[in-house]
């Protein structure tokens, strides 16, 4: 029988984090756009590729959040990446949800799909390599309104169903109840925000019995709104960071990592220093880590854009950014 504790506690090795190579199909096109490369199948491969056979990513990285077609992928090296990436000490992780919709009572708020099926597609995850796995829940600010008494509800309903199929089929949980940077809000709302989506996402996850000690939380940092054109120091976010965290994650939690939730690179590495260092300072009970997407990618993107004589010197900026976000940890 898998020990999830010890397996959800691996993730926080020193100085080691979690990279999110989990974008569906529609967001990888997406995202290989915006650099101006081309899309289909074998790009986004090739895209996987870039990152996940960066050599020694291992000295940073504990695990990877997969997206489920990577599971099935070879790398250039033949190799299938789960089997990569567990050779080389890197647990390989999978994205479960399946996406959000608007909420009927409530539009302007999502749900997170994918519970219908989830048993059998557990089953299918662990035998093609999965250890762990995530579902996103998306929790959007809009003044004292939103996010809704009945959204935050629903998505912790979710996230606890979700949590007790995964513990049940032998995989670790991440439970990621993402708190939207986009809005005008101030930080001290999204402080609030934070601390009231944990308190009932944990309300919940006690009804369903799900075991606290071997799931891990992904959070976002307590920012400004985007639109707020407000520019936290990462002194600000870190306060507001970890009191809210202090005030609602209990501390059996294996562990909490950070998102990055649309953050610079520098932005993403700076505000975790600080976060670091202050959960140091007020004897935070749980381990920290970072599970960031673009913060860690964009740089190798920039310079890659999907020409193969580029991979080299894109995988040297994707383990400059990953030697200084480990390094964050230190702080």
């Amino acid at each position: 029988m898998t020990d999830l504790v010890a397996v959800a506690r691996s993730l926080f090795a020193e100085g080691k984090g979690i990279l999110a190579a989990d974008e569906s199909v529609h967001s990888a096109v997406a995202r290989l756009a915006d650099f101006g490369i081309a899309t289909g199948p074998e790009m986004r491969r090739q895209f996987r590729d870039l990152f996940l056979n960066t050599p020694g990513i291992e000295q940073y990285l504990s695990g990877v959040i997969l997206f489920s077609e990577t599971l099935l992928e070879k790398g250039n090296d033949k190799k299938f990446f789960p089997k990569s990436l567990l050779a080389r000490g890197i647990a390989p992780g999978v994205k479960v949800d399946l996406g959000t919709e608007p909420i009927s009572a409530s539009p302007e708020e999502l749900i997170t799909q994918g519970l219908l099926d989830l048993p059998e597609r557990l089953a299918e995850y662990k035998k093609q390599g999965a250890i762990f796995t995530k579902w996103r829940a998306v929790i959007r600010i809009d003044g004292d309104t939103l996010p809704s008494p009945s959204a935050l509800h629903e998505n912790a309903k979710r996230l606890a169903s979700y949590a007790k199929e995964v513990q049940s089929a032998g995989l670790v949980p991440i439970l990621e109840p993402e708190v939207l940077m986009e809005g005008k809000h101030s930080r001290a709302r999204a402080r609030a925000v934070i601390e009231e989506t944990m308190q009932t996402v944990f309300s919940v996850l006690e009804e369903h019995s799900v075991d606290r000690a071997s799931i891990i939380v992904k959070t976002s940092m307590a920012l400004s709104g985007r639109e707020s054109r407000k520019r936290d120091t990462p002194e600000e976010v870190a306060e507001e960071t970890v009191a809210a965290l202090l005030a609602s994650v209990p501390r059996q939690v294996a562990g909490i990592a950070f998102l990055s939730g649309g953050q610079t690179p520098e932005q993403a590495t700076a505000n975790l220093s600080a976060i670091t260092k202050r959960a140091r300072e007020a004897g935070a009970p749980w381990p920290l880590t970072f599970s960031y997407a673009r913060a860690l990618q964009e740089e190798a993107l920039m310079i890659w854009k999907g020409n193969e004589e580029n991979v080299p010197a894109a995988r040297a900026a994707f383990r400059a950014r990953l030697t200084a976000v480990s390094a964050a940890l230190a702080e």
